[in-house]
């Protein structure tokens, strides 16, 4: 932590001026650093988290967007072409993509490996943000495809299908590192190790960690995020969690941008999803660098997840979703899944857990907390209500388009 400032880099004057969030010490956000709270939808607020567009979700289905057999790239450019251009209301991609990005830029495309072979995010929907973003001016050396772990980055096949040019990687070497405290890696290198100076702050500890070590406490940012990129591109995909109960949008910003963080989960009692997630998420960077969330819908993972190895849990849901809004995504994901699984015949993602249902009998949390959704809603991060009682521009504006 920086001489003279609090748990997220926020100096003392802003701290005391700032409503605190009142969960397990989750450090305060001034919306002049973190842009502000919830806007209405359309009316042109600052990038970052929720952005311009609060509470807007675009869903783009299309059959073509299967990916139990090959998947179609050219659906999948149509469908992202149509997806950024109904969000931002743009009339050419291009210029779309000029709402988030400007050329001279560093930008990150965040990438979820970890639901590989079934549903991670999928090799063509990363190649053609890298031809959108190109054809917004950014150049290819100033991409970076990335995510935590490197060596489910690898097995994803990321490193085999990306341009020569474009950087590539994740934050630690290994594929899982529960109660992880380590910071700097190769402080020479921006695409490794962890920020010292940037971190979130809570009390909460991890299974096994030493209360008396002040690093349990805090969840540092990657350097990537903070020294390396100007802008993030979140590719998230339609998951359920057995601990989170859903895991997309602003799951891939809290536990995909920060160290420390199975301190969230680390026993069958001891989730704190609710707290944890709503406080990485509330750092004014991620805030800020966090500008667009394109969903990968073309396969869904209703049960089992975040993992995508059994096949009888995944299903074709053949659609991707657009979003500056990570909690109007994630409330939408959030009802994509419960549907699916009512047709299963199983209980909603909240509704499950040891000492609730288990119907697989290999729940291994004492109940899941997809609720950590609507409470960053409250916290400002977004817009969680269909139907708020403060009127219409402050509701989930979902926006379906059927290219099929």
């Amino acid at each position: 932590m920086r001489e003279g400032r609090l748990s997220c880099g926020i100096d003392r004057r802003t701290f005391l001026g700032a409503a605190a969030i009142p969960f397990l010490g989750m450090p305060a956000v001034s919306a002049q650093q973190s842009g502000g709270g919830p806007q209405p939808a359309g009316q042109g607020g600052k990038l970052g988290v929720p952005g311009p567009y609060p509470g807007r979700v675009i869903e783009v289905q299309s059959a073509r967007l299967k990916r139990s057999a090959k998947a179609d790239r050219a659906a999948i450019r149509a469908a992202l072409d149509r997806g950024l251009t109904q969000l931002t209301g743009a009339e050419h991609p291009v210029e779309a993509w000029r709402v988030f990005v400007e050329p001279g830029e560093a930008v990150g495309i965040k990438v979820v490996p970890n639901g590989h072979p079934g549903a991670h995010s999928s090799p063509e929907l990363v190649l053609e943000v890298i031809d959108g973003l190109r054809s917004a001016g950014i150049r290819l050396k100033d991409m970076v495809v990335f995510d935590r772990y490197g060596l489910e980055f690898r097995t994803a096949g990321y490193d085999e299908i990306l341009p020569d040019e474009v950087a590539r990687g994740g934050l630690t070497p290994v594929e899982w590192d529960p109660g992880q405290l380590a910071i700097d890696f190769d402080v020479k290198d921006p695409i490794a190790g962890y920020d010292s100076d940037e971190f979130v702050q809570l009390t909460l500890v991890g299974r096994g960690q030493d209360p008396k070590d002040d690093r349990c406490y805090r969840s540092h940012l990657g350097r990537i995020v903070t020294k390396r990129l100007d802008k993030i591109i979140c590719l998230p995909c339609i998951k359920d969690h057995h601990a989170a109960g859903a895991t997309g949008a602003l799951k891939n910003m809290s536990h995909g941008l920060v160290n420390n963080v199975f301190r969230s989960h680390s026993s069958p009692q001891s989730i704190a999803m609710v707290a944890f997630i709503p406080a990485v998420v509330s750092h004014p960077i991620i805030r800020k660098k966090c500008v667009l969330h394109i969903m990968d819908g073309t396969r869904g993972v209703w049960e089992g997840g975040p993992y995508g190895k059994n096949p009888d849990w995944l299903w074709d849901y053949s659609a991707l979703l657009f979003a500056t809004d990570p909690v109007a995504m994630d409330h939408i994901e959030w009802e994509i899944l419960d549907a699916k699984r009512k047709e299963m015949k199983i209980p909603g993602v909240g509704g499950v857990g040891r000492l609730a249902v288990d119907p697989f009998g290999q729940e291994g949390y004492d109940i899941r907390q997809p609720q950590y959704i609507a409470l960053a809603g409250q916290a400002g991060l977004g817009i969680f209500d269909h139907k708020s009682p403060y009127g219409r521009r402050f509701s989930i504006e979902h926006q379906i388009v059927n290219l099929s």
